[in-house]
């Protein structure tokens, strides 16, 4: 779709601009990586047996690796690829932990990651219509982002999807990195999060994402291994843990003297900023009543956010 420039009351359409160089792109994206993807940057042009990573980062909210790869070749499988990443980094856990170490002078084990949660992104000017298909499979965790670049230095990221989502990579394939891979690697869901017995937990839950997602149609639900998650453009405003007979949740970004909390109900997340790299504090939503108190503080965290 075509971006245009108001001029009165006249739209003048901004012209496409081709994409330069992969390193060009590359050191773009290394710089904004917070900023585009909520990722912390740990190396670029990293090499582990006999394969390059263009940009190795790390989503310090889910505690988990992310492979980035630039393309200007359109001749590839996303498949192939992703998952010979996803393998080497699955079989090499110890070269990566030391490498981010290293980079950031922080002291992670392996244990500390969830590796379920690694991923991949492939970043090009465009995908061909075969690409975009190959990642409809469910539970992928391949994803494909275009970048176009316009006069007036505009930028725009976007995630490309396929048309429709259908049965499992598993059930389809031979292939040996994928199915190990695959038994590592899950894409969580809402139902992971709930069993079956939690009646009041699931009601509460139910109206408290409706609520939320009506704030901004921007705002997605990200299941992930410890909590769901709801973002904007791959950064949770919050999360929340499902409980019993309670939900918790996490403000991302917030100490509570941030908020305007006239029953003093919000609490700080202890050493929240030394392990997750945010502030986050805590609510308890227990009954339906809780909720309405609950928007309130998500309201001025979403305002805090996109301010």
């Amino acid at each position: 779709m075509p971006i245009y420039k108001q001029i009165d009351n006249k739209l003048v359409p901004i012209k496409e601009k081709k994409v330069e160089l992969e390193k060009t792109l590359q050191s773009l994206v290394e710089a904004n990586l917070s900023e585009v993807f909520g990722l912390s940057f740990v190396a670029t042009e990293f090499f582990l047996n006999n394969l390059r990573i263009d940009t190795l980062a790390f989503d310090e909210e889910a505690k988990a690796f992310v492979v980035i790869e630039y393309k200007r070749d359109k001749n590839f499988s996303v498949i192939d690829q992703g998952y010979a990443y996803l393998a080497l980094l699955l079989n090499n856990k110890a070269d990566f932990v030391l490498e981010y170490n290293e980079k950031t002078k922080k002291n992670l084990k392996k244990d500390d990651i969830d590796w379920s949660q690694s991923r991949v992104i492939f970043i090009a000017q465009s995908f061909t219509k075969y690409q975009q298909e190959a990642i409809g499979f469910q539970d992928l965790p391949i994803e494909l982002w275009e970048v176009k670049k316009y006069d007036e230095n505009l930028v725009s990221f976007n995630q490309v999807r396929a048309s429709e989502k259908s049965e499992s990579i598993r059930t389809v394939t031979k292939n040996k990195d994928i199915e190990r891979v695959s038994r590592e690697i899950k894409q969580y869901s809402i139902e992971d999060h709930i069993r079956p017995n939690w009646t009041k937990a699931k009601e509460l839950f139910d109206e408290f994402s409706q609520r939320v997602l009506e704030i901004d149609p921007q705002i997605k639900i990200k299941p992930v291994k410890y909590y769901i998650g709801f973002n904007i453009g791959n950064k949770n405003l919050v999360t929340v843990q499902i409980r019993k007979l309670k939900l918790l949740l996490s403000l991302l970004r917030v100490k509570p003297e941030d908020l305007k909390d006239p029953e003093k109900r919000v609490r700080y997340s202890e050493n929240s900023y030394k392990y997750y790299n945010v502030h986050i504090s805590e609510f308890d939503i227990k009954d339906e009543d809780d909720i309405d108190y609950a928007m309130s503080l998500v309201k001025q965290v979403y305002k805090s956010f996109t301010g």
